[in-house]
């Protein structure tokens, strides 16, 4: 199918975000009543923009343009093209351009994907001196596809269904990662386990519990891979400092280990099998698989305390030491088969929501190039 390809300026309204020529950090411009989208929140927005979060800066750009939601936000600093769709009204710098499709004429959907299958080349043409960037004359030389917009429709209904199907299985693991945080909490740093009223406390632990260091649970290891080392195609996770993890082409661990961003957010990871890690992010492979889910949920417990405490301070990453420090509780026998059963249970659904998650993302992806080429009719 032969379709027309036009410059974006034929899709809809281009511009740029502005903040009256100041620094994007200069306190003066705050106080408004919209967040202030940065390139980094539409870089790490799945498909829209649709809430708050710690990321935006909660009372907006005051003296910045006002976005409207539908708006496609393209980064054209830093994270060269990355795109998400505004669900709600924000404002954003001039690192940001906005898209407003003409009515009749595309789809804010279809655009997105249109930047998702030309963002590599977008890359290669903002190479610049001294930063990349993406300016309007060089996004004005790209030509998108412009199919009759029934058809850009239906291709964004598949696609986005995708799309609803991966956010709503991350919902869901969301819930259960909590429902999990809530039982260890509630049995190991409450202590109101099952049998708890009939269980002497002896020097400030339950009868029969032990108190033991990270160390003693697990060897303190970091990966040893510059982050460079990941690739596009590679066949294992790799995880950085970062939220989500990268692929690379070869694997370092093999084991069921709790994986922690020594600086950045600190998040905190569960894995089990073959993966990759950078070397500023910390592996813990427990000595007694029985401990791994305590380990994980008194490292997540402690890192939520301590990142906590961080905000504002000069802690800006983590050291084995401080990693020492941290304390694990391990009950009596029968009482850690009873939550190890529990936990399993949910760690097993959390892992099938993430193979549907990756089925889909994989499907969409396979999809994506032949629909937007018009290879495949809708």
């Amino acid at each position: 199918m032969s379709w027309e390809y036009v410059t974006l300026d034929k899709l809809g309204d281009v511009s740029r975000g502005r903040s009256k020529h100041r620094p994007r950090n200069d306190a003066s411009l705050f106080g408004g009543d919209y967040p202030f989208i940065q390139t980094a929140d539409v870089k790490d927005a799945p498909f829209y923009i649709t809430s708050y979060s710690d990321t935006y800066n909660e009372k907006g750009l005051a003296q910045s343009k006002l976005w409207h939601k539908g708006t496609l936000c393209i980064t054209i600093a830093a994270n060269i093209a990355d795109t998400a769709i505004l669900g709600i009204d924000a404002c954003f710098p001039d690192s940001v351009m906005g898209f407003l499709p003409y009515k009749g004429v595309s789809d804010v959907r279809f655009v997105k994907y249109a930047f998702d299958m030309l963002q590599r080349d977008m890359r290669q043409i903002s190479q610049g001196t001294a930063q990349d960037n993406l300016s309007w004359q060089k996004l004005s030389t790209i030509k998108f596809p412009k199919p009759p917009i029934e058809i850009q429709e239906r291709i964004a209904d598949l696609l986005v269904s995708y799309e609803d199907l991966i956010e709503n299985n991350q919902n869901q693991i969301k819930l259960l990662e909590e429902a999990a945080q809530r039982l260890y909490k509630e049995w190991f740093v409450d202590f109101r386990f099952p049998g708890h009223e009939d269980t002497e406390i002896v020097d400030g632990l339950p009868e029969g519990w032990e108190k033991k260091g990270l160390s003693e649970i697990a060897p303190i290891l970091t990966g040893k891979k510059d982050a460079n080392f990941g690739t596009e195609d590679g066949k294992y996770l790799f995880f950085t400092c970062a939220q989500e993890p990268i692929k690379a082409p070869s694997y370092s661990f093999d084991c069921d280990a709790v994986i922690l961003a020594g600086n950045g957010d600190f998040n905190v990871k569960l894995y089990r099998g073959k993966f990759e890690a950078y070397q500023r992010t910390y592996v813990f492979s427990p000595n007694d698989r029985g401990h791994l889910y305590l380990l994980y949920h008194a490292v997540r417990e402690n890192m939520r305390q301590l990142f906590q405490g961080a905000s504002g301070s000069t802690i800006k990453f983590l050291t084995k030491r401080m990693l020492e420090d941290i304390i694990v509780y391990i009950p009596d026998e029968q009482l850690l088969k009873k939550y190890n059963d529990n936990a399993e249970a949910i760690q097993r659904k959390i892992e099938c929501l993430k193979d549907s998650i990756n089925e889909a993302t994989e499907a969409r992806d396979r999809l994506l190039p032949k629909l937007m080429s018009g290879e495949i009719e809708v």
